[in-house]
């Protein structure tokens, strides 16, 4: 029960008669004694049984009962439970990296249909296969506004998430990409590359951009479109963000994966990798990686990003969300979010507790007299109320996973 060892030492010792060793200690001969670890202060191992009881007395310290109503980018969604069954199959759920021309028929698949379900979503031409996560997506829109249009200077308004600003700082700063950080779209543009507008942005304001002398980049949650109009509607070039709201876990703020999608002419500097349908030499429907436009790829100074990898088991995810949830059940949720934000709102206002936006989504910031003591209030009742902005404003979100009795708890604590 207690000593399940894989290797006997029988076993041990005929792999290193095999080699020609005698000793373990003989297969780090090469390493100075200088160098090597004077060994691990580990406590002694456990049997099955011991480990199980100790994995749930630590569990057992999580607060797993909160209500929460934070937001920012990260969000509690509604997850099918054929999703994680799904996706923890062993085809999908492996250590392999698939990005290679080998790849299995199954998992190109996946990344068509993925990229077909962004495309509908958000009305653009070409989706590639994921990114990152959503501020890779918003960073790589940029350096790829500024391959097409030969200019290396952007507008970024400064509603955009701030994590997602400091990705952006991160990629451009050594590409020497000169970036303007706005509240408002200027009014002449034509200097720039790209105009990045979030939508709803950060604090939750929907916000329909203007038109623009340059390309237009919309940084969108994708769960917002199952009632906002698409960004193609009004002269999105290339749309980016985050796919978290389409059947990812929260996971502590990640991992998620970003996607970008643009217009069929900009479809050579898309960043990542695309996977095509064609048909094979018998005629049958095939899937392959069509576009591979990463330096392992082509000439370096050809490769329009260096990623090496996308998330395709959160691509996957995604995937089964939007297929398993439907047009109708998507649209639902997004009503239901919109709904619990809406009347969450205005029971507070019933409260004499303002709301600073004018238009928004499921989202909203709320003034306060002092947000350390309104949150803690409210923590104190097992509710995480929001995300602190400065000491009087509070970004609170509600999603379909809030119910009434949330709502009116929120309100009376």
């Amino acid at each position: 029960m207690k000593n399940f060892l894989v290797h006997t030492e029988q076993t041990k010792q005929e792999m290193l008669n095999a080699i020609g060793l005698e000793k373990i200690e003989d297969l780090f001969a090469q390493i100075p004694e200088s160098v090597r670890m004077k060994g691990l202060d580990l406590p002694d191992g456990l049997s099955e049984m011991e480990t199980q009881r100790r994995i749930k007395k630590l569990a057992a310290e999580n607060k797993s009962d909160y209500v929460t109503f934070m937001g920012g980018g990260i969000y509690n969604k509604f997850i099918p439970a054929c999703i994680a069954q799904v996706a923890q199959r062993f085809e999908f759920n492996t250590a392999y990296t698939p990005y290679q021309p080998e790849i299995s028929q199954g998992t190109l698949q996946v990344m068509y249909e993925f990229q077909t379900m962004i495309c509908t979503l958000t009305g653009m031409d070409i989706s590639n296969a994921t990114v990152y996560d959503g501020g890779t997506a918003c960073a790589e829109a940029i350096l790829m506004a500024c391959r097409i249009a030969k200019k290396y200077k952007v507008c970024v308004l400064n509603s955009l998430n701030p994590e997602y600003k400091k990705v952006i700082k991160t990629y451009t700063e050594p590409q020497s990409v000169e970036v303007d950080w706005v509240d408002e779209i200027p009014s002449d543009t034509k200097d720039y590359a790209c105009t990045v507008v979030q939508t709803p942005n950060y604090y939750g304001e929907i916000i329909e951009p203007k038109s623009v002398d340059c390309l237009l980049v919309v940084c969108c949650d994708l769960s917002t479109l199952s009632i906002l109009k698409p960004p193609s509607e009004y002269g999105a070039d290339i749309v980016a963000g985050d796919v978290q709201t389409l059947g990812i876990a929260m996971n502590y703020g990640g991992a998620t994966g970003g996607f970008i999608a643009c217009k069929e002419q900009f479809m050579r500097q898309l960043p990542g990798r695309l996977a095509g349908r064609t048909v094979d030499k018998d005629g049958n429907q095939a899937f392959c990686l069509t576009i591979q436009t990463r330096e392992q790829h082509i000439k370096r100074e050809k490769a329009t990003s260096n990623i090496c990898s996308n998330q395709a088991l959160v691509g996957l995810c995604a995937t089964l969300y939007l297929s398993v949830m439907g047009e109708k059940g998507f649209r639902q949720a997004g009503y239901l979010s919109a709904k619990n934000a809406h009347l969450l709102s205005d029971k507070l206002a019933q409260k004499g507790i303002r709301t600073l936006n004018k238009n928004f989504f499921n989202e909203f910031v709320i003034e306060v007299d002092d947000s350390d003591k309104f949150l803690e209030r409210l923590k104190s009742k097992h509710i995480l109320g929001g995300i602190k902005l400065d000491e009087h404003k509070i970004l609170v979100a509600a999603t379909e996973m809030i119910t009434d009795e949330d709502i009116e708890n929120y309100v009376s604590v």
